[in-house]
C-alpha cells in the first residue's frame, strides 16, 4: 500500500445529500487537505432498485455548495477510475473467480424462500440468523441439477473457522470480532452485482486507500472487508468510525425526525450560508484545541487532526447552528444577503418578480434592516410581515402599552411633526422624535414604545427611525391615526 494519505467519500445515489454523510465527506476532506493528500468521490450505485435519477448529481451539487472539493471522481477523472461502481463490474467478476477457483468462495442456490425458512427456524430456536452452509460442499451433480431448474446462484465466500479479527480503530480504539458470528455471506448477487463490502473492498485497495473515515454503523461491516484483504493478502486500510450524530433527546438522528432539518439541499433552500453549514457539521463530533467556535475552511484544514474524533455521540443543536448562521450572516455582505433572503419575499408574494429600481432600493433597505436579526433568509418573511399589512391587530401586550395616560399626547405629536417634515428620512424622523420628546416632556420607554406599538405592531424590532422610513409617511400617519381611534373608543 502506499505511504500516501487517500481517503474517499462514497455515496450511494439513492436521494438528496444527508447531514451525516456530509460529515462523513467533510471529515474525509479535512484529513485529506491537512495531511497534503488525495481526497476520492466513488458512487456507489450498485443497488440499482434504490438509486434515485440525478441522485449522484446532486450528492456533487450540494458537496460543491458546502465548499468541499475533491481530486478524483467521476467528473474529474484520475488513474484510478472508473469511479462509479457499475462501470467496474467486470472487476469485481474478475475477483470473485479468483475465489471461485481457488475455494474461498462457491456458488449457493438458494432460493430466498429457502433462506428465509431457516432465518425462521433460526429464531425459533432462539439464534440468531446467519447463513448454515448448506450449500458449502455441493458435488457437481448438484450442482448441474440446480441449474437445470433454472436456478441462478449467488457466490459466497467461505469464511474462515476460529479466526478472529482485530484492528486498532482511530475513534473506538481496539475492536475484535469472531468468525463464528458470521454465516457464509454473499459476495455477488444472482444478477452479477457485488454486494457492498465485497465491491467496497475491492475497490478500496485498487484505489490505494489508505485511511476509511465512516460512519459507527459500519463497524460491522469491518471484518467482512477484512476477509477480502486477506483473502487476496492485501494490506489492510486504517479504519476510523464516527459516532452517532443524536438529536437533544439523545436519539439517533432518523430520517423519519422531524423535529431537524437533515439534508444539505433544505439548507441551501432555507437561505443558510454554505460556511457557516460547514463550520456546523465540522463540530459534529470533532472537536478543536480551545474554546473557539467559529473557523474558516482554511483554519479547519489547517487545525484538523482525526485523534479529536469524540467517542461521545454528537448532538445536533438546530439552535446552535441558526447562532452560527447568523453570525456569518451580520459579518456578510449585503448583496449576498440579499441573495438568500429576496427570492423569499418573491415567493412569498410581498415583492414584485420585476421590481422598478425604487422598489429594488426599497427591498434592499429592508432587507439591511434586519440583516444583524436574520438567523437564514426565509425568516426575512416572518421578520418583515409588519410592512406589508395594512391593518395591525394589537396583542394584549401592545394593548399594554397603549394603555398608558400619555400615549394620546405621544402619539398626536409625533403625527403632528411627521406632517410637518419636509423631507422624510430617518434622520429627519429621529429629530421628529426628540423634538416629542421636548414637548410632551416624555422620555424612554414612556416616549418609545408608544410609537413603536402604534407604528409597527410590534414592542421590539429593528431601529424604529429606519423601520418608519420603511413604512412610509402615508402608512405610519394611517396607523398613527387608527391607533389613537381605538384608544378613543
Amino acid at each position: 500500500m502506499s505511504t500516501d494519505i487517500r481517503v474517499r467519500y462514497a455515496p450511494s445515489p439513492t436521494g438528496h445529500l444527508h447531514i451525516g454523510n456530509a460529515r462523513t465527506a467533510l471529515f474525509n476532506y479535512l484529513f485529506a487537505r491537512n495531511a497534503g493528500g488525495t481526497f476520492i468521490i466513488r458512487i456507489e450505485d450498485t443497488d440499482q432498485k434504490r438509486n434515485v435519477e440525478g441522485g449522484d448529481k446532486s450528492q456533487l451539487k450540494y458537496l460543491k455548495w458546502l465548499g468541499i472539493d475533491w481530486d478524483e471522481s467521476i467528473d474529474v477523472g484520475g488513474e484510478y477510475g472508473p469511479y462509479r461502481q457499475m462501470e467496474r463490474l467486470d472487476i469485481y467478476q474478475k475477483y470473485a473467480k479468483e475465489l471461485l477457483e481457488r475455494g474461498l468462495a462457491y456458488k449457493c442456490y438458494m432460493t430466498e424462500e429457502e433462506l428465509e425458512k431457516e432465518r425462521e427456524e433460526q429464531r425459533a430456536r432462539g439464534e440468531v440468523p446467519k447463513y448454515s452452509g448448506a450449500h458449502r460442499n455441493l458435488t457437481e451433480e448438484q450442482r448441474r441439477q440446480f441449474e437445470a431448474e433454472g436456478r441462478k446462484p449467488s457466490i459466497r465466500i467461505r469464511v474462515p473457522d476460529n479466526k478472529t479479527y482485530t484492528f486498532n480503530d482511530i475513534v473506538k480504539g481496539k475492536i475484535t470480532f469472531e468468525s463464528k458470528d458470521f454465516g457464509d455471506w454473499v459476495i455477488m448477487k444472482k444478477d452479477g452485482t457485488p454486494t457492498y463490502n465485497f465491491a467496497a473492498a475491492i475497490d478500496d485497495h485498487l484505489m490505494q486507500i489508505s485511511h476509511v473515515l465512516r460512519g459507527e454503523d459500519h463497524i460491522s461491516n469491518t471484518p467482512k472487508q477484512m476477509m477480502i484483504y486477506e483473502a487476496f493478502g492485501w494490506d489492510v486500510p486504517k479504519f476510523g468510525h464516527m459516532t452517532l450524530i443524536v438529536n437533544e433527546e439523545r436519539k439517533k438522528l432518523s430520517k423519519r425526525d422531524e423535529s431537524i432539518i437533515q439534508f444539505i439541499e433544505q439548507y441551501a433552500d432555507l437561505g443558510y450560508l454554505p460556511e457557516a453549514l460547514f463550520n456546523f457539521i465540522a463540530l459534529l463530533g470533532w472537536s478543536p484545541v480551545g474554546e473557539q467556535e467559529l473557523f474558516t475552511r482554511e483554519e479547519f484544514i489547517e487545525i484538523f487532526d482525526p485523534n479529536r474524533l469524540a467517542t461521545s455521540p454528537a448532538v445536533f443543536d438546530p439552535n446552535k447552528l441558526k447562532w452560527m448562521n447568523n453570525q456569518y450572516i451580520k459579518a456578510a455582505d449585503l448583496d449576498r444577503i440579499l441573495d438568500i433572503t429576496i427570492p423569499h419575499l418573491i415567493k412569498a408574494g410581498k415583492l414584485s418578480e420585476h421590481m422598478t429600481e425604487k422598489e429594488r432600493k426599497w427591498a434592499e433597505d429592508l432587507v439591511a434592516l434586519y440583516q444583524d436579526q436574520l438567523s437564514y433568509g426565509a425568516e426575512i418573511v416572518e421578520l418583515t410581515k409588519l410592512f406589508f399589512k395594512e391593518e395591525i391587530e394589537y396583542d394584549e401586550e401592545c394593548m399594554n402599552v397603549l394603555s398608558d395616560e400619555q400615549v394620546p399626547d405621544v402619539l398626536r405629536t409625533f403625527r403632528e411633526k411627521l406632517e410637518q417634515l419636509e423631507t422624510f428620512n430617518p434622520d429627519e424622523i429621529k429629530a421628529a422624535i426628540k423634538a416629542v420628546q421636548k414637548d410632551t416632556k416624555q422620555r424612554g420607554k414612556k416616549l418609545f414604545m408608544p410609537i413603536r406599538v402604534a407604528t409597527t405592531g410590534q414592542t421590539h424590532g429593528p431601529e424604529l427611525p429606519n423601520a418608519i422610513y420603511l413604512l412610509g409617511r402615508d402608512k405610519v400617519i394611517m396607523r398613527l391615526n387608527d391607533a389613537l381611534n381605538k384608544l378613543d373608543r
